[in-house]
């Protein structure tokens, strides 16, 4: 087949199908441009998921009749001073898009700017273009495109449901917003209910606006951001290790005011967050980086969705960095979601009314003033409840020591222990609940993360080795592994072909299951398959042995050790969380008691 020129209007079919993806593609680039004409609000209107109607209006600066006239054509921009494309600092400046959109619908611009008496229409459908006729309107641009993709017939039916594509436009403007908090944005439609988030000003204009779009509790459950390194500037929230969703839908990265998806951002939120959350749950995040134009390419894709940084590494460092410092900051905080969700599990018992028993019913005869049963041990009620920390079940009435106020701490002061593994604990206003072996889970581990920066892990010696026998490859790999361990102060040596000893374990760990631990730790190593990675797993190893080495569920703890443990917490780092990404406590204010016995005011 010979080569022949194609005939123009379907070379902008073919260059729309680059631009112009589907109804949000639309919306994002009338949008980018009334952002980039000054706008201070936007008003988006659809109809059919916007294959019937997308119309955008404006208050930017407007075009007069030569700008309208060009702006319809290809290859035509406002937005390059030269014919550089290596300093972008503007929105959109590919030229096309507008063209784009006319060679697949039928589009009608209307534009006056303040220091026209009149503003001029012009009218695009399926590439045949009009000439501009007069119009009565405010100083702006509004921009009509209808019956989307109805000269492309086979582009239409491979579109989703009128509802699918009308929340792929909303998702497309919330991020629009989200990135430019000043502006006033109004979303509605007959395909939608009405959204309408008033421009923001001032130093808590981010923090505001990203509570309008992503929620209220968002803002109250997430650190601030502010990091500059490498001349990047990182700004955002971060959502708490114990506030995370199903998906990561609900992280958005924006580079330079555009939103972007970027695997280096991706990954550099999933190693920020390695430490804090389940494998299979996602931190909320919004991440805001400023870098220098001439560092990133944004040109290497046709909507400018993704993007390509000349050093990822250094963006990568800089991210994790923001995020750590945020949430180290942010101490023993938790979410606060984690209490709401406990009172949604409370249920209130069904109501049984009293019924008065004749003789001959009557249960068989007891003194309401007997004592009650003993208890487990031969202990009283009242010893049990009064000494219930004490190991020994003798009981013996000693003065308590003296406690602080319950206001004088964030964690408050222990009260009582429950089930010999939750501390009750309460401070001024609060109630809260403690899981004292994921909180002491955390505070081992940060221990040896602070050991391990300053050196070698501290160890203890075994007055006898303890030898145990696992399968032959599990002693080989932990034979080869031994020379990291040691850096962990656990020291341990082939014993025959069949058993390992343990001559030193690390001192942290106190009295710790060493036989679990070298298990737990075979079966680490069999599951990453190589010794050569050991050295990037060292924080699961250290894991697995602060899981160890933690308070185990199950021990009763004394009044001392209690509170010891909520003082601690309150100054170490990430202790409101375990390894796992669980919640170490849910503090329960006291108006969520009272509305548990529907005392609400």
């Amino acid at each position: 087949m010979p080569i022949r020129q194609l005939p123009e209007d379907l070379i902008n079919r073919i260059a729309a199908g680059e631009v112009v993806e589907r109804p949000a593609s639309v919306v994002k680039e009338l949008v980018e441009n009334a952002i980039d004409a000054g706008a201070s609000r936007v008003q988006i209107t659809t109809a059919g998921g916007g294959q019937s109607l997308i119309r955008i209006e404006d208050d930017g600066v407007g075009m007069d009749e030569a700008d309208l006239v060009l702006s319809v054509e290809r290859h035509a921009t406002s937005k390059l001073a030269d014919d550089g494309l290596e300093d972008i600092r503007t929105l959109g400046f590919r030229g096309e898009a507008l063209a784009s959109i006319g060679a697949v619908a039928e589009l009608v611009i209307a534009s006056r700017r303040a220091e026209d008496a009149s503003g001029l229409r012009i009218t695009v459908k399926h590439g045949m273009k009009s000439r501009p006729v007069p119009l009565a309107m405010n100083r702006g641009t509004i921009v009509e495109v209808r019956e989307l993709f109805g000269n492309v017939p086979a582009r239409r039916k491979f579109l989703k449901t009128e509802r699918s594509e009308a929340g792929a436009i909303t998702d497309m403007v919330k991020r629009l917003a989200m990135a430019n908090p000043h502006v006033q944005f109004v979303l509605d439609g007959a395909d939608r209910t009405t959204s309408n988030w008033p421009g923001r000003e001032g130093d808590g204009a981010l923090r505001a606006r990203l509570g309008d779009v992503m929620g209220g509790d968002f803002g109250d459950n997430a650190v601030p951001l502010a990091t500059m390194r490498h001349g990047m500037v990182v700004t955002g929230l971060a959502g708490l290790p114990t506030y995370t969703r199903a998906n990561s839908l609900s992280q958005y990265f924006f580079v330079n005011g555009r939103a972007v998806r970027d695997k280096v951002l991706v990954g550099a939120i999933r190693a920020a967050y390695a430490d804090f959350v389940f494998r299979d749950r996602f931190p909320v995040v919004a991440i805001f980086l400023a870098v220098d134009p001439q560092e990133v390419d944004v040109n290497v894709h046709p909507t400018k969705a993704e993007l390509r940084f000349r050093d990822p590494g250094a963006v990568r460092g800089a991210v994790i960095r923001a995020i750590t410092e945020a949430l180290d900051a942010a101490g023993h905080r938790a979410a606060s979601t984690v209490a709401e969700d406990v009172v949604q599990a409370f249920r209130v018992p069904e109501y049984v009314p009293f019924v008065e028993r004749s003789e001959s019913f009557a249960a068989p005869s007891r003194s309401y003033a007997a004592s009650p049963p003993p208890l487990r041990g031969g202990e009283s009620q009242t010893a049990r409840f009064v000494d219930f920390a004490e190991p020994s079940a003798r009981y013996e009435h000693t003065e308590p020591a003296p406690v602080a106020e319950p206001a004088e701490y964030p964690l408050g002061t222990a009260r009582a222990q429950m089930f010999d593994n939750f501390i009750v604990a309460q401070n001024g206003d609060s109630l809260l609940l403690v899981d004292q072996h994921a909180a002491h889970e955390r505070l081992v581990y940060e221990r040896f993360k602070a050991q391990m920066a300053a050196g070698p892990v501290a160890s203890q010696m075994q007055l006898i080795p303890v030898v145990i026998e696992l399968s032959e490859d599990d002693c080989g790999r932990l034979e080869e592994a031994a020379p990291t361990l040691e850096r962990l102060g656990l020291y341990l040596e082939r014993f025959g072909p069949r058993a390992v000893a343990v001559r030193e374990t690390p001192a942290l760990l106190g009295q710790a299951d060493i036989d679990g631990l070298v298990r737990d730790l075979a079966d680490g190593l069999a599951e990453w398959d190589s010794s050569a990675v050991l050295a990037d797993r060292l924080e699961a190893i250290i894991g697995r042995m602060a899981c160890h080495g933690s308070v185990r569920s199950g021990r009763r703890l004394r009044v001392e050790e209690m509170n010891a443990l909520l003082r601690e917490m309150e100054t170490t780092p990430h202790s409101g969380q375990c390894i796992h990404g669980r919640p170490t406590y849910v503090e329960l204010k006291k108006a969520d008691i009272e509305r548990l016995f529907g005392r609400t005011r």
